[in-house]
Protein backbone atom coordinates (compact mmCIF):
# COMPACT_ATOMS: atom_id res chain seq x y z
CA UNK A 1 0.00 0.00 0.00
CA UNK A 2 1.18 3.61 -1.23
CA UNK A 3 0.18 6.72 -0.15
CA UNK A 4 -0.73 8.60 -3.02
CA UNK A 5 1.84 11.77 -3.67
CA UNK A 6 -0.81 14.56 -1.99
CA UNK A 7 -3.01 13.65 1.16
CA UNK A 8 -5.36 15.78 3.51
CA UNK A 9 -5.79 14.56 6.60
CA UNK A 10 -9.91 15.35 7.38
CA UNK A 11 -11.09 15.16 11.12
CA UNK A 12 -14.68 14.44 11.50
CA UNK A 13 -15.61 14.30 15.13
CA UNK A 14 -19.36 12.83 14.69
CA UNK A 15 -18.88 11.49 11.85
CA UNK A 16 -21.85 13.06 9.87
CA UNK A 17 -19.90 15.02 7.37
CA UNK A 18 -18.09 12.31 5.35
CA UNK A 19 -19.87 13.06 2.17
CA UNK A 20 -19.30 17.07 2.18
CA UNK A 21 -15.36 16.46 3.10
CA UNK A 22 -15.23 14.28 -0.33
CA UNK A 23 -17.08 16.97 -2.10
CA UNK A 24 -14.10 18.86 -1.86
CA UNK A 25 -11.94 16.46 -2.78
CA UNK A 26 -13.77 15.79 -5.96
CA UNK A 27 -13.71 19.53 -6.93
CA UNK A 28 -9.82 19.47 -6.61
CA UNK A 29 -9.98 16.87 -8.55
CA UNK A 30 -11.81 18.23 -11.15
CA UNK A 31 -9.81 21.36 -11.17
CA UNK A 32 -6.63 19.13 -11.97
CA UNK A 33 -5.01 18.02 -9.01
CA UNK A 34 -5.85 14.62 -6.66
CA UNK A 35 -5.62 14.80 -3.28
CA UNK A 36 -6.49 11.77 -1.53
CA UNK A 37 -8.80 12.02 2.03
CA UNK A 38 -7.03 10.30 4.76
CA UNK A 39 -9.77 10.53 7.42
CA UNK A 40 -8.20 10.70 11.37
CA UNK A 41 -10.00 10.60 14.45
CA UNK A 42 -7.67 9.71 17.94
CA UNK A 43 -8.00 7.76 20.86
CA UNK A 44 -8.60 11.11 22.82
CA UNK A 45 -11.27 11.78 20.43
CA UNK A 46 -12.81 8.73 20.75
CA UNK A 47 -12.57 8.63 24.31
CA UNK A 48 -14.20 12.18 24.72
CA UNK A 49 -17.13 11.15 22.08
CA UNK A 50 -17.55 7.74 22.82
CA UNK A 51 -17.06 6.30 19.85
CA UNK A 52 -15.23 3.38 18.27
CA UNK A 53 -12.27 3.34 15.51
CA UNK A 54 -14.95 1.10 12.98
CA UNK A 55 -17.36 3.85 12.94
CA UNK A 56 -14.43 6.18 11.18
CA UNK A 57 -14.29 3.51 8.71
CA UNK A 58 -18.05 2.95 8.45
CA UNK A 59 -18.04 6.69 7.55
CA UNK A 60 -14.82 6.82 5.14
CA UNK A 61 -16.29 3.95 3.17
CA UNK A 62 -20.26 5.53 3.24
CA UNK A 63 -18.75 8.39 1.63
CA UNK A 64 -16.63 6.82 -1.24
CA UNK A 65 -19.48 4.80 -1.74
CA UNK A 66 -22.41 6.97 -2.21
CA UNK A 67 -20.17 10.00 -4.19
CA UNK A 68 -18.28 7.11 -6.36
CA UNK A 69 -14.91 8.01 -5.64
CA UNK A 70 -12.71 5.92 -7.92
CA UNK A 71 -9.28 6.64 -6.39
CA UNK A 72 -7.88 5.59 -2.48
CA UNK A 73 -8.96 6.56 0.71
CA UNK A 74 -7.13 5.61 4.09
CA UNK A 75 -8.56 6.03 7.70
CA UNK A 76 -5.76 6.97 10.04
CA UNK A 77 -5.17 5.76 13.34
CA UNK A 78 -4.00 9.05 14.79
CA UNK A 79 -1.32 9.59 17.36
CA UNK A 80 -1.21 5.98 19.02
CA UNK A 81 0.75 3.84 20.90
CA UNK A 82 1.73 0.52 22.15
CA UNK A 83 -0.87 0.98 24.91
CA UNK A 84 -3.90 1.99 22.61
CA UNK A 85 -3.19 0.65 18.76
CA UNK A 86 -4.79 -2.72 19.56
CA UNK A 87 -7.65 -0.71 19.21
CA UNK A 88 -7.30 0.66 15.93
CA UNK A 89 -6.20 -2.37 14.34
CA UNK A 90 -9.01 -3.47 12.21
CA UNK A 91 -10.38 -0.32 11.27
CA UNK A 92 -7.23 1.47 10.03
CA UNK A 93 -4.99 1.12 7.37
CA UNK A 94 -2.95 4.38 8.30
CA UNK A 95 -1.12 4.48 11.65
CA UNK A 96 0.82 7.85 13.07
CA UNK A 97 3.32 6.50 15.50
CA UNK A 98 3.30 8.89 18.22
CA UNK A 99 6.43 8.55 20.00
CA UNK A 100 6.34 11.67 21.98
CA UNK A 101 6.72 10.52 25.48
CA UNK A 102 10.32 8.66 24.31
CA UNK A 103 11.36 11.84 22.67
CA UNK A 104 14.36 13.20 24.84
CA UNK A 105 15.04 10.08 27.01
CA UNK A 106 18.04 8.82 26.45
CA UNK A 107 18.59 5.07 24.94
CA UNK A 108 21.51 2.27 25.96
CA UNK A 109 24.69 3.60 25.91
CA UNK A 110 25.37 0.76 23.87
CA UNK A 111 22.58 1.54 21.74
CA UNK A 112 23.47 5.35 20.81
CA UNK A 113 27.43 4.07 20.45
CA UNK A 114 26.51 1.08 17.81
CA UNK A 115 24.57 3.84 16.31
CA UNK A 116 27.50 6.63 15.96
CA UNK A 117 29.97 3.79 15.05
CA UNK A 118 27.23 2.10 11.63
CA UNK A 119 26.73 6.10 11.23
CA UNK A 120 30.33 7.33 11.16
CA UNK A 121 30.99 7.91 7.93
CA UNK A 122 28.91 11.64 7.98
CA UNK A 123 31.21 12.98 10.18
CA UNK A 124 32.53 15.57 8.63
CA UNK A 125 31.08 18.09 6.25
CA UNK A 126 28.02 16.66 5.15
CA UNK A 127 26.30 18.48 1.94
CA UNK A 128 23.32 17.63 1.35
CA UNK A 129 21.64 17.87 -2.46
CA UNK A 130 19.22 21.21 -2.76
CA UNK A 131 20.56 23.36 -0.08
CA UNK A 132 23.19 25.42 -0.49
CA UNK A 133 24.87 25.75 2.92
CA UNK A 134 26.93 22.26 4.23
CA UNK A 135 26.96 20.62 7.95
CA UNK A 136 29.08 20.32 10.16
CA UNK A 137 28.59 16.55 11.80
CA UNK A 138 30.81 15.66 14.84
CA UNK A 139 30.70 12.54 16.66
CA UNK A 140 29.41 14.30 19.61
CA UNK A 141 26.78 15.70 17.55
CA UNK A 142 25.48 12.04 16.71
CA UNK A 143 25.94 11.20 20.14
CA UNK A 144 23.10 14.02 21.40
CA UNK A 145 20.91 13.41 18.24
CA UNK A 146 21.18 9.80 18.87
CA UNK A 147 20.31 10.15 22.71
CA UNK A 148 16.95 12.48 22.00
CA UNK A 149 15.46 10.48 19.26
CA UNK A 150 17.27 6.93 19.21
CA UNK A 151 14.73 5.81 22.23
CA UNK A 152 11.92 7.12 20.75
CA UNK A 153 12.45 5.94 17.05
CA UNK A 154 12.81 2.22 18.56
CA UNK A 155 9.23 2.65 20.73
CA UNK A 156 7.91 3.58 16.82
CA UNK A 157 9.72 -0.06 15.93
CA UNK A 158 7.88 -1.67 18.29
CA UNK A 159 4.58 -0.06 17.29
CA UNK A 160 5.16 -0.70 13.81
CA UNK A 161 5.79 -4.29 14.27
CA UNK A 162 2.90 -4.57 16.49
CA UNK A 163 1.02 -3.32 13.24
CA UNK A 164 2.65 -5.20 11.26
CA UNK A 165 2.22 -8.53 13.03
CA UNK A 166 -1.78 -7.96 12.07
CA UNK A 167 -2.13 -6.52 9.16
CA UNK A 168 1.03 -8.14 7.19
CA UNK A 169 3.68 -5.79 6.06
CA UNK A 170 2.55 -3.47 2.87
CA UNK A 171 -1.00 -3.42 4.08
CA UNK A 172 -1.31 -0.48 5.97
CA UNK A 173 0.69 3.07 5.86
CA UNK A 174 2.85 4.19 8.44
CA UNK A 175 3.87 8.24 9.72
CA UNK A 176 6.21 8.39 12.40
CA UNK A 177 5.30 11.68 14.21
CA UNK A 178 7.98 13.82 15.71
CA UNK A 179 6.49 17.15 16.25
CA UNK A 180 6.05 17.23 19.70
CA UNK A 181 8.87 18.06 21.01
CA UNK A 182 10.67 20.74 22.26
CA UNK A 183 12.31 22.73 19.29
CA UNK A 184 11.99 22.44 15.81
CA UNK A 185 14.58 19.84 14.15
CA UNK A 186 17.90 20.57 12.59
CA UNK A 187 19.04 19.13 8.76
CA UNK A 188 21.10 17.20 10.65
CA UNK A 189 18.90 16.07 13.70
CA UNK A 190 16.37 14.95 11.04
CA UNK A 191 18.76 13.34 8.75
CA UNK A 192 20.20 10.93 11.34
CA UNK A 193 16.41 10.10 12.86
CA UNK A 194 15.90 9.24 8.87
CA UNK A 195 18.87 7.00 9.54
CA UNK A 196 17.57 5.68 12.82
CA UNK A 197 14.11 5.12 11.17
CA UNK A 198 15.82 2.91 8.24
CA UNK A 199 17.86 1.28 11.04
CA UNK A 200 14.41 0.03 12.74
CA UNK A 201 13.45 -1.28 9.17
CA UNK A 202 9.97 1.15 9.07
CA UNK A 203 8.87 1.80 5.95
CA UNK A 204 7.68 5.59 6.84
CA UNK A 205 5.83 6.92 3.88
CA UNK A 206 4.92 10.15 5.90
CA UNK A 207 7.15 11.74 8.82
CA UNK A 208 5.89 14.50 11.03
CA UNK A 209 8.75 16.73 12.24
CA UNK A 210 8.40 19.57 14.54
CA UNK A 211 8.49 23.47 12.80
CA UNK A 212 9.07 27.09 14.48
CA UNK A 213 6.38 28.61 15.40
CA UNK A 214 3.38 28.02 17.22
CA UNK A 215 0.27 25.62 15.58
CA UNK A 216 -2.60 26.52 18.10
CA UNK A 217 -5.68 24.30 17.42
CA UNK A 218 -8.04 26.34 14.64
CA UNK A 219 -6.04 29.11 14.02
CA UNK A 220 -3.55 30.62 11.66
CA UNK A 221 0.12 30.38 12.45
CA UNK A 222 2.02 32.30 14.78
CA UNK A 223 5.60 33.00 14.42
CA UNK A 224 8.25 33.63 11.38
CA UNK A 225 6.74 32.47 8.41
CA UNK A 226 10.31 32.91 6.88
CA UNK A 227 11.88 30.72 8.74
CA UNK A 228 9.02 27.96 8.68
CA UNK A 229 9.50 28.54 5.31
CA UNK A 230 13.48 27.58 5.22
CA UNK A 231 12.80 24.93 7.69
CA UNK A 232 10.20 23.20 5.35
CA UNK A 233 12.59 23.39 2.51
CA UNK A 234 15.67 21.82 4.11
CA UNK A 235 13.00 18.76 5.85
CA UNK A 236 12.57 18.45 1.74
CA UNK A 237 16.06 18.25 0.93
CA UNK A 238 17.01 16.28 3.97
CA UNK A 239 14.06 13.82 2.83
CA UNK A 240 15.12 13.16 -0.61
CA UNK A 241 18.76 12.72 0.31
CA UNK A 242 17.43 10.30 2.92
CA UNK A 243 15.80 8.39 0.44
CA UNK A 244 18.62 7.31 -1.85
CA UNK A 245 21.26 7.27 1.26
CA UNK A 246 18.86 4.84 3.43
CA UNK A 247 16.85 3.07 1.44
CA UNK A 248 13.49 4.79 2.48
CA UNK A 249 10.64 4.31 0.57
CA UNK A 250 10.76 6.53 -2.21
CA UNK A 251 7.43 7.95 -2.19
CA UNK A 252 8.10 9.07 1.68
CA UNK A 253 6.82 12.94 2.75
CA UNK A 254 6.42 15.19 4.98
CA UNK A 255 3.13 15.45 6.87
CA UNK A 256 2.06 18.93 8.86
CA UNK A 257 0.37 18.32 11.93
CA UNK A 258 -1.52 21.61 11.23
CA UNK A 259 -3.68 21.91 13.68
CA UNK A 260 -5.94 23.51 11.21
CA UNK A 261 -6.02 26.55 9.17
CA UNK A 262 -2.17 27.59 8.94
CA UNK A 263 -3.27 29.60 6.05
CA UNK A 264 -0.06 32.20 6.48
CA UNK A 265 2.29 29.07 5.51
CA UNK A 266 0.26 27.51 2.72
CA UNK A 267 1.90 30.11 -0.16
CA UNK A 268 5.12 28.89 1.04
CA UNK A 269 4.56 25.03 0.78
CA UNK A 270 2.83 25.05 -1.94
CA UNK A 271 6.13 27.22 -3.53
CA UNK A 272 8.10 24.28 -1.82
CA UNK A 273 6.56 21.64 -3.04
CA UNK A 274 6.32 22.62 -6.33
CA UNK A 275 10.28 23.87 -6.13
CA UNK A 276 10.73 20.60 -4.98
CA UNK A 277 8.91 17.99 -6.73
CA UNK A 278 7.65 16.72 -3.86
CA UNK A 279 4.44 14.99 -1.77
CA UNK A 280 2.40 16.25 1.37
CA UNK A 281 0.40 15.34 3.54
CA UNK A 282 -1.39 18.11 5.39
CA UNK A 283 -3.19 16.94 8.62
CA UNK A 284 -6.50 19.75 9.36
CA UNK A 285 -7.50 18.49 13.06
CA UNK A 286 -11.18 19.51 13.72
CA UNK A 287 -12.07 22.95 11.26
CA UNK A 288 -15.45 20.45 10.25
CA UNK A 289 -16.61 20.29 13.64
CA UNK A 290 -16.42 24.10 13.51
CA UNK A 291 -17.80 24.29 10.42
CA UNK A 292 -20.98 22.65 11.90
CA UNK A 293 -21.37 24.78 14.67
CA UNK A 294 -20.96 27.69 12.55
CA UNK A 295 -24.09 25.91 9.55
CA UNK A 296 -26.05 25.25 12.74
CA UNK A 297 -25.72 29.24 13.92
CA UNK A 298 -26.77 30.06 10.07
CA UNK A 299 -29.82 27.97 10.54
CA UNK A 300 -31.35 29.59 13.05
CA UNK A 301 -34.16 28.16 15.30
CA UNK A 302 -33.00 25.21 17.51
CA UNK A 303 -29.51 25.07 15.38
CA UNK A 304 -28.77 28.64 16.48
CA UNK A 305 -29.89 27.84 20.21
CA UNK A 306 -27.45 24.71 19.94
CA UNK A 307 -24.77 26.67 19.20
CA UNK A 308 -25.21 29.31 21.93
CA UNK A 309 -25.87 26.43 24.66
CA UNK A 310 -22.73 25.02 23.21
CA UNK A 311 -20.90 27.97 24.22
CA UNK A 312 -21.88 28.65 27.51
CA UNK A 313 -21.53 25.66 28.65
CA UNK A 314 -17.53 25.56 26.92
CA UNK A 315 -17.35 28.73 28.56
CA UNK A 316 -18.54 27.29 32.06
CA UNK A 317 -16.31 24.75 31.62
CA UNK A 318 -13.07 26.55 30.53
CA UNK A 319 -10.26 24.90 32.56
CA UNK A 320 -11.70 21.41 32.09
CA UNK A 321 -11.87 21.58 28.16
CA UNK A 322 -8.91 23.56 27.39
CA UNK A 323 -6.36 21.70 29.98
CA UNK A 324 -5.96 18.63 27.90
CA UNK A 325 -4.87 21.47 24.63
CA UNK A 326 -3.11 23.67 26.67
CA UNK A 327 0.16 23.59 24.44
CA UNK A 328 -1.80 23.75 21.54
CA UNK A 329 -4.56 26.38 22.41
CA UNK A 330 -3.34 30.14 23.47
CA UNK A 331 -6.96 31.91 24.79
CA UNK A 332 -7.18 35.27 26.36
CA UNK A 333 -10.29 34.98 28.69
CA UNK A 334 -10.53 38.83 28.88
CA UNK A 335 -11.29 38.77 25.13
CA UNK A 336 -13.91 35.91 25.39
CA UNK A 337 -17.42 37.13 24.99
CA UNK A 338 -19.70 36.63 27.78
CA UNK A 339 -22.92 34.42 27.49
CA UNK A 340 -25.08 37.07 27.65
CA UNK A 341 -23.84 38.80 24.99
CA UNK A 342 -23.54 35.69 22.93
CA UNK A 343 -27.26 34.80 23.82
CA UNK A 344 -28.36 37.63 22.42
CA UNK A 345 -26.08 36.82 18.84
CA UNK A 346 -28.34 36.33 15.65
CA UNK A 347 -27.12 33.06 13.39
CA UNK A 348 -24.50 35.63 10.86
CA UNK A 349 -23.33 37.61 14.19
CA UNK A 350 -22.24 33.59 15.75
CA UNK A 351 -21.33 32.73 11.93
CA UNK A 352 -19.35 35.81 11.63
CA UNK A 353 -17.20 35.91 15.27
CA UNK A 354 -16.45 31.87 14.55
CA UNK A 355 -15.79 31.55 10.50
CA UNK A 356 -12.06 31.84 9.85
CA UNK A 357 -12.03 35.02 8.34
CA UNK A 358 -9.56 37.17 9.47
CA UNK A 359 -10.56 39.93 7.42
CA UNK A 360 -13.52 39.82 9.26
CA UNK A 361 -13.79 42.84 12.13
CA UNK A 362 -16.30 40.16 13.92
CA UNK A 363 -13.88 37.68 13.91
CA UNK A 364 -12.97 36.10 17.35
CA UNK A 365 -9.95 33.54 17.50
CA UNK A 366 -10.23 33.43 21.08
CA UNK A 367 -14.22 32.23 20.67
CA UNK A 368 -13.07 29.64 17.85
CA UNK A 369 -10.17 28.28 19.77
CA UNK A 370 -12.52 27.75 23.17
CA UNK A 371 -15.40 25.97 20.78
CA UNK A 372 -12.22 24.08 19.25
CA UNK A 373 -12.09 21.88 22.19
CA UNK A 374 -15.42 22.52 23.26
CA UNK A 375 -16.81 19.14 21.15
CA UNK A 376 -17.12 17.05 24.28
CA UNK A 377 -20.68 19.47 25.36
CA UNK A 378 -21.82 18.83 21.63
CA UNK A 379 -21.04 15.03 22.93
CA UNK A 380 -23.02 15.40 25.93
CA UNK A 381 -25.93 16.68 23.88
CA UNK A 382 -26.70 13.14 22.37
CA UNK A 383 -28.89 12.92 20.21
CA UNK A 384 -30.45 16.40 19.87
CA UNK A 385 -26.80 17.19 18.53
CA UNK A 386 -26.72 14.74 16.24
CA UNK A 387 -30.53 14.79 15.21
CA UNK A 388 -29.99 18.94 14.75
CA UNK A 389 -26.79 17.85 12.16
CA UNK A 390 -29.37 15.92 9.89
CA UNK A 391 -31.98 18.71 10.12
CA UNK A 392 -29.41 20.94 8.82
CA UNK A 393 -27.44 18.85 6.47
CA UNK A 394 -27.92 20.87 4.03
CA UNK A 395 -26.36 24.38 5.17
CA UNK A 396 -23.57 22.19 7.12
CA UNK A 397 -22.51 20.38 4.18
CA UNK A 398 -22.69 23.57 2.10
CA UNK A 399 -19.84 25.15 4.90
CA UNK A 400 -18.13 22.04 5.25
CA UNK A 401 -17.30 21.78 1.36
CA UNK A 402 -16.09 25.10 1.51
CA UNK A 403 -14.06 25.12 3.83
CA UNK A 404 -11.52 22.48 3.15
CA UNK A 405 -11.50 23.54 -0.70
CA UNK A 406 -11.69 27.04 -0.49
CA UNK A 407 -9.05 27.60 2.63
CA UNK A 408 -7.10 24.37 2.17
CA UNK A 409 -7.03 22.31 -1.09
CA UNK A 410 -6.88 25.60 -3.54
CA UNK A 411 -4.37 27.41 -1.38
CA UNK A 412 -1.92 24.64 -1.17
CA UNK A 413 -2.54 22.52 -4.30
CA UNK A 414 -3.53 24.95 -6.52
Amino acid sequence: MRIEKYSMGIGDRFAHQGKAQLRAMLQAKAAGVEVVPVWNKSHREHTIIHTQPASVRAEADAAVAALGWGSSHYVDADHIGLKNVDLFLDASDFFTLDVADFTGRAAAEADIKAFVEKHSKYVGELAIPGLDETFHVTKRRVEEIAAKYLLAVREAGKIYRRVAGKKGEGNFVTEVSMDETDSPQTPEEMFFILAAVADENIPAQTIAPKFTGRFNKGVDYVGDVAQFAKEFEQDLAVIAFAIREFGLPANLKLSVHSGSDKFSIYGPIHEAITKFDAGLHLKTAGTTWLEELIGLASAGGEGLAIAKEVYANALGRFDELCGPYATVIDIDPEKLPSTRTVSGWNGEEYASALRHNPSCDAYNPNFRQLLHVGYKVAAEMGERYLNALKEFEEVIAKNVTENIFDRHLKRIFL
